[in-house]
């Protein structure tokens, strides 16, 4: 048995790595520069830092973004679509919503595919999985030819009703197995087992477009960690907040396209659980992006889809709201106003305080200029800030506005702030939730900085920034779970719904899902499930996700009348209204299947032996003015201390800025808690 539990977390800017070890009950955290060419160089720097020799890791895991990059960069690998002959255009029909209702040069989502590589071959399954067509095997070996000729190595295969008989998408795989060489086949049956046609073909789309990718990227990540003596098996983190070890994830590569920011939404459940906060807001500011996620009664907020560019994708998600605004993000003028955002300046050239070529100002270098950051301990002392390019980039814009330098700085935080404020917004508000009704956890390399101005915009009491808030969401990798998620379309109204059969669906599901935990390396007894159902009320297209109690048989007479109780809670919820004893239908049962490895226990903070602590007093600029402002390190600040407003805590992995009017504790897990000096 190895000593050390490590995560690593690969973000656009820096790669975050936390390692526990299980010897002394301690965490520790570090961070490389993430190598955008070579994404394994940053991770291997990373794992450096903190531990001696792999040969002493006992668990490793780590989020990818090689297949969001390559989805979003659109460098993917060029893609072979097979559909049913009459109906292999619904890929590029999509959907009709106008998602921006008032913009006239409004065009539906640029498909992965291009038409000229879409084929349909003949064959067709009816509804209720008889065969009606047999399938055309000579079509199937000349799409095949058509691939070799063209170079494509991956082909999609998405047939009308393979989710209820996938017999023809699994010959149609083996046929091209046999035709060609070195090819990738992607089934839309395998990548989301679901109804719908044209986001189970986008789902099987984007799984052959990124997959060969992320396969490539982990068997070369796993042949050096070997290397190196690495003697645990290498485990990736999915969308849904959960872990499969990396040999699953080549075989399922679409389940970790969003693993990389989902750590903080795991980490914030933990935080939840450990402070008895049921409701956080979690932010996540980067050097890249700002990403938002929810926990609501103390759980990650999950889908049944995600949408990204447009595009769907049927897989179980933590729902995370992403917009461009993080510390790299670029200040710039557009029609008199002061844009900040999406365009980041990434990690090299990086901003321009970095002093790798960067002129651009960005929202790091304002925060420098308006001192609120340490230009020698950034990064855990890894990089020292040029304050001279900073400021020479934020004047070369004011200048654009005839502003003074410092009120330009404040301006570039005001707007960054006003964004990622109202991406809060879209995922709480838009969805019923209100915001003041939640803390709000701070968490990424410059979130600590914007949190308390962000909560003060929204009405959040609250905010708390945790421990290594620099590298939170790999701290999160280590408290999640192995985790396999399984589908079953199954329609029935409720009048009609039969009990006994619907049990035994889930009882095999459970089955399944179970034995698949044993191939993960999961312990007889340390696995279980959970299951769910999605229903609409008659007549509706969109579902609900109704979590149900236990796994048994749902014999109860005044079941569907819980289960509709249960749905119309739900319904009022995200709706604001609710019809209940209206007919609901089922429309797919689901089933996730955890196995738990074990996690980190928690680390109680040392307690104070004094009120005061070290610190200085530096200016810091706060509402245009320079202030007397405490600065002081956050191994410095133990459970029970309190300070006051400005102030700037100064950590390895991030920097939590305290403006005035606002008092600061350390709880028991030493956590710091803000609130405004009115509310305590």
């Amino acid at each position: 048995m190895g000593r050390y539990r490590v995560a690593m977390d690969i973000g656009g800017t820096f790669t975050d790595v936390v390692t526990y070890d299980q010897e002394t009950g301690t965490f520790a955290a570090t961070k490389a520069s993430t190598t955008p060419g070579d994404l394994s160089e940053g991770v291997l720097a990373g794992l450096d830092a903190v531990v001696d020799e792999p040969a002493g890791i006992d668990f490793l895991v780590h989020g990818t973004t090689q297949g969001l990059n390559a989805f979003l960069e659109r460098r993917g690998v060029p893609v072979l679509l097979l559909g049913t002959a009459g109906v292999e255009d619904s890929y590029h029909i999509a959907r009709g919503p106008r998602t921006r209702l008032y913009d006239l040069h409004y065009r539906k989502p640029t498909p992965l595919v291009p038409r000229r590589d879409v084929l349909g071959i003949g064959g067709r399954i009816a509804a209720d999985g008889s065969e009606l067509i047999p399938l055309d095997e000579d079509a199937v070996r000349k799409a095949a030819e058509k691939a070799r000729q063209d170079g494509l190595k991956s082909i999609a295969v998405a047939f009308l009703f393979s989710y209820k008989n996938p017999a023809h998408e699994l010959r149609t795989r083996e046929i091209l197995l046999e035709e060609i060489d070195d090819v990738t086949v992607s089934l839309s049956h395998e990548a989301a087992k679901e109804w719908r046609e044209y986001e189970r073909t986008s789902s099987a789309v984007v799984e052959a477009y990124t997959g060969p990718i992320v396969r490539k990227y982990l068997l070369d990540l796993e042949a050096r960690l070997k290397d190196r003596s690495l003697r645990v098996p290498l485990h990736v983190m999915q969308s849904s907040g959960g872990i499969l070890t990396a040999e699953s994830a080549r075989r399922r590569p679409l389940q970790t396209l969003l693993s990389g920011p989902v750590g903080g939404a795991i980490a914030g459940a933990e935080l939840s659980r450990q402070t008895g906060r049921p409701h956080l807001i979690g932010i996540d500011m980067g050097g890249t992006s700002f990403d938002v996620s929810l926990i609501v009664d103390g759980e990650p907020d999950v889908s049944a889809e995600a949408q990204l560019e447009g595009l769907p994708m049927l897989m179980s998600v933590v729902n995370i709201h992403t917009v461009g605004a993080g510390g790299g993000s670029v200040a710039w003028a557009e029609a008199g106003g002061l844009r900040v955002g999406p365009r980041s300046a990434g990690a090299r050239p990086g901003p321009a305080c970095y002093g790798r070529g960067g002129t651009e100002p960005t929202v790091t270098d304002a925060n420098l200029v308006l001192g609120r950051i340490d230009p020698n301990g950034f990064a855990g002392g890894q990089m020292t800030l040029d304050e001279g390019e900073a400021g020479k980039a934020v004047d070369a814009l004011a200048e654009v506005f005839g502003m003074t330098t410092t009120a330009m700085a404040e301006g570039i935080c005001d707007v960054a702030n006003s964004k990622m404020a109202q991406a809060i917004r879209t995922i709480t508000v838009s969805r019923g939730i209100e915001p003041r009704d939640s803390a709000l956890v701070a968490f990424g390399g410059a979130g600590p900085m914007h949190a308390v101005f962000l909560a003060r915009e929204l009405g959040i009491a609250e905010t708390v920034v945790p421990r290594f808030p620099g590298a939170f969401s790999a701290w999160g990798m280590l408290q999640t779970q192995i985790r396999q998620d399984y589908t079953e379309p199954y329609f029935f109204l409720d009048q009609d719904l039969d009990g006994a059969d619907m049990a035994a669906q889930l009882i095999r599901m459970e089955r399944d899902g179970i034995a698949a935990l044993s191939h993960e390396g999961v312990e007889s007894g340390a696995r279980h499930a959970s299951h769910s159902v999605d229903i609409r009320y008659e007549a509706q297209e969109y579902t609900l996700t109704v979590p149900l109690t236990g796994a048994g048989e749902p014999r109860e007479e005044d079941f569907i009348d819980t289960i509709g109780r249960r749905f119309a809670d739900l319904h009022k919820t995200r709706y604001g209204h609710a019809n209940l004893g209206a007919p609901i239908e089922f429309v797919t049962l689901r089933t996730a299947a955890f196995g738990d490895l074990g996690r980190p226990e928690p680390q109680k903070w040392p307690a104070a032996e004094k009120p005061d602590f070290p610190h200085e007093i530096r200016t810091v600029v706060f509402d245009g003015e320079g202030r007397d402002t405490v600065v002081v390190r956050r191994d410095d600040l133990f459970v029970g201390h309190t300070f006051d407003g400005p102030a700037v805590v100064v950590e390895d992995t991030a920097t939590a800025v305290v403006p005035p009017g606002y008092a600061v504790r350390v709880d028991e897990i030493g956590s710091l808690v803000i609130r405004g000096k009115e509310t305590l």
